[in-house]
């Protein structure tokens, strides 16, 4: 029987590791992207290394930039089962990307929204030839679900496009065999929460931070790894179109992140 195969963008950070780690535990054939850099391919090669090279495949993706994806589709090895958009940038990481808010504003649709679209338009083709596919979106419980006016208008837009997306894309393929999800992670334990929120903290104030969660806690990178992997079960077809909140809580809470 063929080992199912899922590409994972933004796959060397965060829950992106965890989804890596997950699948390729689980014996599917994993294509993981990085974004452009020594350090990122660094920690993609680590990440190979740590899991076994055997049906592994680290691919270069620019995930705002056109070309960029026209090349991993060049590269790519396929069909493909399963994409999970995974990659993003946040209220802080954005800043690596872009000097100024305005450059900022349209790097957060680039990538958050519009790399997204793109990739799923590419392989969508694909799957439909097949009569089966599933395509995961990372949206946020900022946008997707709810709202912080404390973190960045163009951030927030972003995922809420993207939790459009799912819902457009899920409607368009009903009937077909493609289902479609939309998974909204809140607070989570990852650096781009890090940079957002924890790095300005003391640990007092993490910790009060913490407390007042709904949950008491942030979600574990695992634990959202672990929902998508049961999406992309058969037995999640249930649930195909449906936008999640995966937040512990926040989402139907949000006045203590506001």
């Amino acid at each position: 029987m063929d080992r199912k195969h899922v590409l994972i963008t933004g796959g060397v950070g965060g829950i992106g590791v965890e989804l890596v780690r997950l699948f390729a535990q689980a014996a599917y054939r994993v294509s993981f992207t990085y974004r452009p850099g020594e350090e990122s391919r660094q920690r993609a090669q680590a990440l190979l290394d740590e899991v076994g090279e055997e049906g592994m495949h680290a691919l270069e993706l620019d995930v705002g930039d056109r070309q960029s994806h026209a090349r991993l589709m060049d590269t790519l090895s396929l069909p493909l089962d399963i994409v999970i958009h995974n990659a993003g940038v946040g209220t802080k990481t954005v800043e690596r990307a872009a000097a100024t808010y305005k450059e900022q504003d349209e790097v957060f649709f680039r990538v958050n929204t519009l790399g997204p679209l793109w990739l799923s338009e590419d392989v969508i083709p694909g799957m439909l030839a097949r009569g089966h596919g599933k395509i995961l979106l990372m949206s946020s419980v900022d946008g997707g679900i709810t709202h912080f006016p404390r973190f960045r208008a163009a951030d927030g837009m972003s995922k809420a496009a993207v939790a459009f997306l799912g819902r457009q894309l899920a409607a368009t393929y009903a009937c077909t065999g493609i289902d479609v999800f939309t998974v909204c992670p809140g607070a989570t334990d990852t650096p781009m929460f890090q940079a957002s929120t924890l790095d300005a903290l003391s640990a007092e104030q993490r910790r009060l931070l913490e407390a007042s969660l709904p949950g008491g806690r942030l979600i574990a990178p695992r634990e959202i790894a672990d929902l998508c992997f049961y999406l992309c079960r058969d037995e999640a077809r249930i649930l195909r179109g449906a936008v999640i909140d995966a937040s512990l809580g926040l989402g139907v809470c949000p006045a203590v992140m506001g």
